[in-house]
């Protein structure tokens, strides 16, 4: 059975395989290539976010009745990842190696750090409380993430 962890955690692993395919061009000094590797990963980790913020989160929060708890810390780190990302962004432009790395291996913590608490907390404790509700929000998250209601396990490799 397909569940919401399933799929966002997959999408994680997408996520970072970019990153760290931008990282390892920015390394080789093959700017046009991390950049467009950038690119594509920064579309990728926005597109993640709004399933999650638009989706999920206030799926979440309905059936908890909360709105300061698990989802407002998730939101909080995004802001931070997305501070991260604009980081690399200067980087990119200014071709600075150094300055990259070290914003990549920043980020990278900060990103593994908030992939392991939605992986190993948000995610399932979501697939309990929506039910056979995460059905139907597991359908909207992949519309976002893949363009598509039905899905498939491909989807996620």
């Amino acid at each position: 059975m397909s569940t919401i962890a399933s799929y966002l955690s997959g999408d994680h692993e997408s996520c970072d395989q970019l990153f760290a395919d931008a990282e390892q061009a920015a390394a080789g000094g093959r700017w046009d290539e991390s950049g467009r590797l950038f690119e594509q990963l920064r579309t990728a980790v926005e597109r993640h976010f709004e399933a999650e913020e638009q989706i999920l989160f206030p799926a979440i929060e309905a059936r908890m009745r909360d709105t300061m708890g698990p989802t407002r810390v998730m939101r909080r780190e995004h802001e931070q990842i997305r501070e991260g990302l604009d980081e690399l962004a200067g980087a990119l432009e200014q071709k600075d190696p150094s300055r990259y790395l070290g914003a990549a291996d920043a980020l990278l913590i900060m990103i593994q750090q908030h992939n392991v608490k939605e992986e190993q907390i948000l995610y399932p404790m979501g697939d309990r409380l929506l039910g056979a509700g995460a059905a139907a929000v597991l359908e909207q998250v992949c519309e976002i993430l893949f363009g598509k209601r039905q899905v498939s396990r491909d989807d996620v490799s």
